[in-house]
């Protein structure tokens, strides 16, 4: 198994955590991600956005340290590093998500 880069755990930054966590589309795929607790690009098919595009929310969410990418023969799947966040921002992941699911209703 391939892994991309990413930042170590002792690198993640709350702002920069937070800044990808601001776009709607970013934190449905956080949130759906962590109901399905790994999964790969093609699920988010069903976003009706261009590949570009979801490419570009993958790399902001890898690069801010909320997701895990790794390659399977030609798969990325990805996952969120919820336990290395918690155990940076304790409760911040569940907060911003609780609220979201708020706005929702």
């Amino acid at each position: 198994m391939k892994k991309i880069p990413h930042p170590r755990k002792e690198d993640l930054e709350l702002c920069s955590v937070l800044s990808a966590l601001s776009d709607p589309v970013r934190l449905s795929i956080v949130k759906e991600l962590l109901g399905r607790g790994e999964c790969n690009c093609s699920f988010f098919c069903g976003f009706s956005l261009a590949k570009s595009t979801m490419s570009h929310h993958f790399k902001v969410l890898r690069e801010s340290g909320l997701i895990m990418t790794t390659i399977k023969g030609t798969e990325y799947i990805h996952s969120v590093r919820k336990d290395e966040l918690d155990s940076m921002f304790p409760g911040v992941l569940d907060s911003v998500l609780k609220s979201y699911d708020k706005r929702k209703r």
